[in-house]
């Protein structure tokens, strides 16, 4: 093993029969014995024009469409925070979406809207910026400053939050003495590759455009991931040259003839017939069926741990605690026992094979397919036409089935009463 730097596995097997070897054994003397036995593959890389061999995976994989709604509001928000605010003249009232600079002096308040004792300075401020849009304040806030002009002083009556932090003040009726200081108007950035760079150096519009895109869809993405990690899979699956020993396939094989035999129960077949099933040229009938898949999953496997190695993909310790400590809360509240340390290295290994998969998404090629799920595949009308006409045609041949018995009974019936009257006669 040392002196050929071979990692072997499974049973060996001599090559010699044992009863050839036994009749050559002398006790005392050496003896040479040769063995047969798979060893651990090397794994190969195919030849790929890509800076490595497993960047540029392609593939296809459907989801459902990104949600626009919700990337135009982020937009929308991202442009709000760069807005440049320009003076207003003077005598110019305020509007939807303007900004200005007011003191604020407030009172608790009862539902005819008086004054009572003054609010905490907390709640009340000076020089305070307050940008008139819709659901950013405290509800009559900003309506209340609405026509509002430099120089005025409004009341306005409001409510605090329910959910406010301070429980003295939530859900309490409030009103405010706003006094106008300045006035601005704000002017949203244009979508171009100045505003990117704003956001961020060096950023061009359709870089922002990409990230935020990816950013807002993240959530709807995870949906997804399988499917995508399926395409990776196959793709990355014919990049990689391996010898499959055959022990491993073996095992993997019986494993799942075990479980297909399982299902067979569950589903109501007796022992009796499972049993019938359980045979030599069976199995080996349903390892040839499977060896294509165990291949490929046995070719991702190795893959994944390989570019793990070569890209340092290694997973942060507190991931490991956060899942770990899921498992056992799940393990506690089945009343399941939970051994970490075997959970530990399969979660280990779960989750750094998904961020290998999520490096090989960021350098691949892979094409996605978007579905509406909400209207399905849509109404094949040619294809209901033609199971309306099979299921007619299957009538008229049952009616005219039907009909030839009826009359061959009516015919058998009058032969036997024929037969009776000349009995008789």
């Amino acid at each position: 093993k040392e002196e050929h730097k071979l990692d072997p596995i499974g049973q060996p097997v001599t090559l010699i029969p044992l009863e050839t070897l036994a009749e050559s054994f002398v006790p005392g003397k050496d003896f040479t014995m040769g063995v047969k036995c798979d060893v651990w593959p090397t794994l190969k890389w195919a030849e790929s024009e890509e800076e490595k061999p497993y960047h540029g995976l392609s593939g296809k994989y459907s989801r459902k469409p990104y949600d626009e709604t919700k990337f135009n509001l982020a937009m929308k928000d991202l442009r709000d925070r760069y807005a440049v605010l320009e003076d207003m003249p003077d005598g110019t009232k305020l509007d939807w979406g303007d900004a200005c600079t007011v003191n604020m002096v407030g009172y608790m308040s009862n539902d005819a809207g008086d004054k009572l004792e003054p609010l905490p300075n907390t709640a009340s401020g000076e020089n305070v910026e307050v940008v008139l849009g819709k659901g950013r304040y405290m509800e009559g806030l900003v309506e209340g400053l609405v026509g509002a002009a430099v120089g005025e002083t409004k009341t306005v009556q409001t409510a605090f939050p329910e959910r406010l932090k301070d429980k003295t003040l939530a859900g309490k009726k409030a009103v405010f003495d706003v006094s106008i200081l300045q006035s601005s108007t704000r002017k949203l950035p244009e979508l171009d590759d100045e505003f990117a760079n704003d956001v961020r150096p060096g950023m061009d519009i359709k870089t922002l455009r990409d990230e935020l895109q990816k950013a807002v869809d993240e959530e709807d993405a995870k949906e997804f991931v399988e499917d995508r990690n399926k395409a990776l899979s196959e793709a990355l699956a014919t990049r990689i040259d391996i010898e499959m020993p055959d022990s491993i396939l073996v095992n993997q094989a019986r494993e799942k003839y075990a479980e297909m035999m399982t299902d067979f129960r569950t589903n109501g077949m007796s022992d009796e017939e499972i049993q019938k099933l359980i045979t030599p040229e069976n199995f080996l009938k349903y390892k040839n069926i499977v060896k294509p898949a165990i291949v490929n999953d046995f070719k991702v496997t190795l893959g994944t741990e390989e570019i793990a190695k070569l890209e340092s993909v290694e997973v942060p310790a507190y991931r490991v605690d956060e899942q770990m400590a899921s498992l056992k809360k799940e393990s506690e509240q089945s009343g399941e026992e939970f051994d970490e340390a075997q959970v530990r290295p399969r979660v280990e290994n779960t989750l750094q094979r998904r961020m290998v998969f999520d490096y090989l998404a960021e350098n691949g090629n892979l094409e996605v397919e978007f579905k509406d799920e909400e209207g399905g595949e849509g109404f094949d009308a040619e294809l209901m036409d033609t199971l309306a006409k099979d299921s007619i045609a299957r009538e008229e041949t049952l009616a005219i089935e039907l009909e030839e018995k009826d009359k061959a009974e009516a015919a058998a019936a009058a032969a036997a009463a024929a037969d009776a009257e000349s009995d008789q006669a």
